[in-house]
């Protein structure tokens, strides 16, 4: 067309030369060459026309694919799904080809390809969805039996050669194996003609899997036709996004695995640090958990506005839930474990039982003594020793049950201990012997020129060596500069082992020092849990994790926390945590509550607003408290409630 555009501008140009120079040149001749020009001329701008608007729309096409890819890949980011991730990666290489059907595989650690997704318009198939039990087919193996690598099957030839592999009809190919799809098709009735397969390759990893795309359709005339080579780097682009979307899902599903291990073994750590909390960081959690869904359902009433609505809240509350005593490793185990007032590392009343028995020896050798000086009658003598011995057996009797701790220390109870105590025996072994540098120290320190032996000591000692001073660093400010705002009594001494000072103990086991370095333990896991560098979605974990021992008007600790200063999550850890160790039955200095004294000595607390009224309530109408017992209570300790009082209350 172009060069017949030439000749008749060439018989035109002729035309008007000749005309011009007065020669002979025809007007009419001159006029039907230019019309033919003129003719040639849109014919051509016509052309042109087609030809742009054409380009037009394949560059429009192909904006709409690019913009599809980002928007793809943008979603592909964002699912945290499994199942939803791979349908969208499936779903989108199909829009792309228009193809009609489409497998994704992922590769197992047995080195096989597992399907994970099957989806075919024409057949109505939707299977999967990252549900292994919707799928039944064997997987592919990426090896043969003898160990070679499987390129006869198309899928694994992609996975393992790295590369997409584009065939026009799978009936005419000789160079893999498609007899498992012809005897598919054949049994359902559909042929599988075009396939585009294509790994599953993350930026700078390895091949987690396979891409495979089955008849692309006309879009026109609906028939099958090969997948376009065009279209392969845009379902190559969509296959990368995919890989790097499930990669970067199961990297985080791996850290977070990894932080839950690693939290979990903490907590194990802690129980399995003392053999009578054992179960306590891992009970609470379920209690917590169980309380918060409760609330969670509550649509109405003092909860209908809370919930956990995210993944993420669930998981800041489970995290702070298992670490609620994280600062427990910290705490000694004399200390956790302190069954007995004068228990340290061992329970000292063989020390003052042996002591006793020093002063019945002693009774007997000075009846012994009157009886051998002849001054007295043997009845008379015997009768005495008897007496005192007695006396000495009662008096011991009464100093181990003090010991034991069960029962309130009355004031008359204290004046007899100090009676007891008043009463002296005779040493007459050096008592610096064998000794440990430190306690050699404190000795020194406390009584450097030591009176000659023997020396007369008391019965129960309270000696300046049982007193363990704080470290210097901690005499002014015990909480260094308190970012925390920490509002705790601290007592004098770190430690006070003496023997009278512990005896006296007004309840439980232990002294004041032992009961501020157990509180001490929710200051280090506030401390603790302070120094991480929390994200933002688990920035509330210190502050669920550190309040389960404040109350509801300020008399708790550490903080001395109230209701309005303490969000629900807090407010549920203080009664799992009450309620798991009234209950527990691994604790030896005391015996594990029954369901109704559990709920009778927590309804004092609620009126005591030491515990939330309205959490407690929904506690007991949900029955969290007889679900919880069905799973960690003894059959002894399930008994009937009766919970009029605590819901009408």
């Amino acid at each position: 067309m172009v060069s017949g555009m030439y000749d008749r501008e060439w018989d035109l140009q002729k035309a008007t030369a000749e005309l011009l120079d007065g020669g002979s040149a025809d007007p009419e001749a001159l006029r039907d060459a230019l019309d033919r020009l003129n003719s040639e001329f849109g014919r051509l701008i016509e052309q042109g026309e087609e030809q742009v608007a054409q380009r037009t729309k394949e560059l429009a096409a192909e904006k709409s694919k690019l913009a599809s890819l980002v928007e793809q890949g943008i979603a592909l980011s964002a699912e945290r799904d499994l199942g939803a991730l791979l349908g969208r990666i499936l779903s989108s290489a199909m829009g792309l080809t228009h193809a009609d059907g489409g497998t994704l595989y992922l590769r197992t650690p047995e080195n096989t390809l597992r399907f994970a997704i099957i989806h075919n318009g024409t057949l109505n198939v939707h299977m999967g969805e990252g549900e292994e039990a919707d799928i039944s087919f064997p997987d592919v193996p990426l090896t043969l039996a003898d160990g070679a690598p499987n390129h006869r099957n198309v899928v694994s030839q992609a996975v393992l050669r790295e590369r997409t592999i584009n065939i026009p009809d799978a009936y005419d190919d000789s160079e893999f194996d498609f007899s498992g799809t012809r005897e598919f098709d054949e049994r359902v009735g559909y042929r599988s003609t075009s396939f585009l397969t294509v790994p599953l390759k993350p930026r700078g990893g390895e091949v987690i899997g396979a891409l495979q795309l089955i008849n692309s359709l006309n879009q026109e005339t609906g028939e099958v036709v090969p997948f376009s080579p065009e279209l392969t780097g845009f379902v190559e682009a969509v296959a990368s996004l995919g890989a790097t979307a499930i990669a970067n899902r199961d990297l985080m599903e791996a850290q977070k695995d990894l932080l839950d291990g690693f939290i979990k073994l903490i907590a194990g750590a802690i129980d399995a640090k003392s053999p009578y909390t054992g179960g306590h960081c891992e009970r609470v959690p379920v209690l917590a958990e169980m309380l918060a869904r409760a609330a969670t359902a509550a649509e109405e009433g003092p909860f209908g506005e809370f919930a956990f609505t995210t993944e993420e809240e669930w998981g800041e509350f489970h995290i702070a839930a298992w670490l609620h005593d994280c600062g427990k490793v910290t705490t000694p185990e004399f200390v956790v474990d302190k069954a007995t007032k004068l228990e340290t590392i061992y329970n000292r009343i063989h020390e003052i039982r042996m002591r006793f028995e020093v002063l019945i020896r002693d009774e007997e050798i000075f009846a012994l003594r009157k009886l051998l000086a002849g001054n007295h009658s043997t009845g008379e003598v015997m009768d005495s020793l008897e007496r005192r011995k007695q006396m000495l057996a009662d008096d011991f009797a009464f100093v181990a049950e003090c010991n034991v701790g069960a029962e309130f220390l009355s004031d008359d109870k204290v004046d007899r201990l100090k009676q007891i105590s008043a009463r002296t025996w005779v040493r007459t072994l050096d008592d610096r012997l064998g000794l440990s540098h430190l306690e050699e120290a404190r000795k020194r320190a406390a009584d450097p020129d030591p009176p000659p032996l023997p020396v007369e000591e008391k019965l129960l000692a309270d000696k300046p060596e049982h007193r363990i001073t704080r470290p210097e660093s901690q005499r002014e400010a015990p909480f260094g500069d308190n970012p925390h705002g920490f509002r705790m009594d601290v007592p004098e001494y770190e430690y006070d082992f003496g023997e009278l000072h512990n005896l006296c103990i007004r309840a439980g086991t232990l002294s004041p020092e032992e009961r501020f370095k157990i509180n001490d333990h929710i200051i280090q896991t506030i401390g603790m849990l302070g120094k991480l560098n929390f994200p933002k979605h688990l920035e509330r974990v210190p502050e669920y994790a550190g309040s389960h021992h404040e109350t509801m008007i300020g008399t708790g600790y550490p903080r001395k926390l109230s209701r309005d200063d303490m969000s629900v999550p807090a407010r549920i850890m203080a009664i799992a945590d009450i309620f798991e160790a009234l209950t527990a039955s691994d604790r030896p200095y005391k015996k594990a509550k029954t369901l109704s004294e559990a709920i009778r000595i927590m309804g004092f607390m609620v009126k005591d607003q030491h515990i939330d009224p309205d959490l407690f309530q929904l506690f007991l109408s949900q029955g969290i408290h007889r679900d919880y017992a069905d799973r960690y209570l003894t059959p002894e300790q399930i008994d009937d409630v009766d919970l009029t009082p605590y819901l009408e209350g």
